[in-house]
């Protein structure tokens, strides 16, 4: 795969007497709930002199803010949407950082008998059969995206559904409602192995293939928003660092409980690229 990001400057970063330069970051509340911000913001803030602003939201939210030009820069996993983000022009181009999985969780009493079930699609059907009590996280998130994917896959509609609960909050908030309502909902696993130990839920289904949770990373496009001063250098420094050898070690060092909650599967690194040209 080919790695084309946006302009990086050749002029070294982080020399003495630079000013520190600010980027905004959207992402995903699942990397920021995990801890994973915590362990790779500081070395990037240090390495490239950059103060990074985050913004945690679903991944529907970041890339609207991509579109409004609110952020420099994205982090979020929704596939389909990442790409028709920077075929509309609002992003330079999606590089592949990271992947996890989602889990369908639940009470261990496990009403709908889902436990054990290798097709997600079909523990979904099994939950509307059964009117198990399912929370959604209903904000437009990479999760809910999946979320609704899984739903059309099993052939139900769930909205208007009394078992179904819509929350609008992030999947730490989501996970704590379902546990409260001994109910199920999809999360992604990062995010639940992090909060659990506060949580009455249990793994009920992992391991389909339609699971998976791949991450990437869009420098929103300077072209689109040219009166705003994108900080599209600090971004493409952002992406480097990102894809680079010592940026993949970070996130895939990053465990929690002796599992690493996020396997880095970048295609390069993003080195001596020199300016790249900014879409109109």
């Amino acid at each position: 795969m080919v790695l084309v990001v946006a302009a990086m400057a050749v002029a070294s970063l982080g020399c003495g007497g630079s000013s520190t330069k600010e980027l905004v970051l959207a992402t995903t509340t699942s990397t920021l709930d995990s801890g994973l911000l915590d362990v790779l913001r500081p070395v990037f803030e240090k390495d490239f002199n950059v103060n990074v602003k985050t913004l945690a939201v679903g991944t529907g939210e970041a890339l609207k803010m991509g579109e409004r030009g609110d952020a420099d820069v994205l982090l979020v996993h929704s596939r389909d949407a990442e790409d028709e983000f920077v075929e509309q022009g609002f992003g330079l181009e999606r590089v592949q950082v990271m992947f996890n999985d989602f889990i369908i969780v639940g009470p261990a009493a496990d009403h709908a008998g889902i436990k054990g079930e290798r097709s997600a699609s079909e523990a979904f059907k099994k939950m509307a059969a059964a009117g198990a009590l399912f929370v959604s996280r209903a904000d437009d998130s990479g999760t809910h995206k999946k979320e609704q994917k899984l739903w059309k896959e099993a052939g139900v509609d769930p909205n208007g559904q009394p078992w179904y609960v819509e929350t609008g909050q992030g999947m730490a908030e989501t996970l704590n409602i379902a546990s409260q309502k001994e109910a199920c909902t999809l999360s992604d696993r990062a995010t639940f192995l992090t909060v659990k130990k506060a949580l009455k839920l249990v793994t009920l289904v992992e391991g389909d293939k339609a699971l998976g949770n791949q991450y990437g990373v869009i420098i929103v496009n300077p072209g689109r928003h040219p009166d705003l001063k994108l900080n599209v250098e600090a971004a493409g420094d952002f992406v480097q660092f990102l894809t680079s050898v010592d940026g993949q070690k970070l996130i895939g060092s990053y465990e929690l409980e002796g599992v690493v909650l996020f396997h880095p599967n970048a295609a390069g690194e993003t080195r001596g690229m020199g300016n790249a040209k900014e879409k109109g």
